[in-house]
């Protein structure tokens, strides 16, 4: 059997609406890897909020790889190794310090087990930080404490908002970085030309795969760059509008176990 490549979105397509991965889905997931096939984590989560599901699902012992912040840091899970990593350029933070400030949204980045926020943190702040296991750390002068790198800056704001603050920080900034949602609420703000596919585009050379080995699996609006590139590009049942358009399959939601049709479907158990 050809060996392929199952490429997963962590929230809202690995794991169900309480945040845990089903036994189904789990063990689905083992069975494949333990055929040869590879697994990868694509998440826009920073590297520490995908490592509990690194160590659920074996992916050291399977040979998996993480690709983290939307593509920016990528880690061959078997030797603990950065394969790949670009940041944003530091000169464009009092930009986008400027622009939350005068919009009224959120803005954060990460460091360590850390969300670094510029502002008192809203709930879409919180909300991203819990679910990563960090803490929030509010700084007073957020420029001048960024001095670190930075893989991405995450702002928020209600999705209606969302929208329109997409678009124009798109114009301001789009020549020095990459921006779009990832959720309704999240505006991921990213190194230039870095989102999932092309970030998967350098892993697969780097591993002897190709795009036609490939399923991608996900649910927001960051998924559509890979799903549209893949082998066969699924969306989850409970996928954005947008990205159920851009798949060539839907599968169920996230906790109706939709992974393991999928698994199921494409890998031949």
């Amino acid at each position: 059997m050809k060996k392929k490549v199952l490429v997963l979105d962590i929230d809202g397509t690995l794991l169900n609406s309480q945040k845990k991965i089903s036994s189904a889905t789990k063990a689905s997931i083992l069975a494949i890897m333990r055929e040869g096939h590879k697994v990868i984590l694509a998440s826009g989560r920073p590297t520490p909020g995908l490592r509990p599901f690194e160590e659920e699902l074996e992916l050291r012992k399977y040979g998996g790889y993480l690709l983290s912040y939307n593509g920016a840091r990528i880690v061959e899970c078997s030797t603990g190794n950065v394969i790949y990593e670009t940041t944003l350029p530091i000169s464009l933070l009092p930009d986008l310090y400027r622009f939350a400030k005068e919009r009224e949204c959120g803005l954060a980045t990460h460091l360590g087990n850390e969300a670094i926020s510029a502002f008192i943190p809203d709930k879409y702040i919180t909300m991203e930080a819990h679910m990563n296991g960090m803490s929030v750390r509010r700084v007073e002068h957020f420029v001048e404490f960024v001095d670190f790198a930075v893989y991405k800056c995450l702002m928020t704001a209600e999705p209606e908002r969302a929208t329109v603050l997409e678009s124009e920080l798109r114009e301001k900034c789009g020549q020095m970085a990459s921006v779009y949602r990832s959720d309704p609420y999240f505006i991921e703000v990213m190194p230039k030309n870095v989102d999932k596919a092309a970030s998967l585009d350098r892993m697969l050379a780097m591993i002897g795969m190709n795009w036609e080995d490939t399923v991608c699996c996900g649910d927001g609006f960051n998924d559509i760059t890979m799903i549209e590139r893949a082998g066969v590009g699924v969306a989850m049942g409970n996928a954005q509008t947008e990205v159920k358009a851009a798949a060539d399959y839907i599968a169920a939601d996230n906790d109706s176990d939709g992974l393991v049709e999928v698994i199921k479907s494409m890998f031949i158990l």
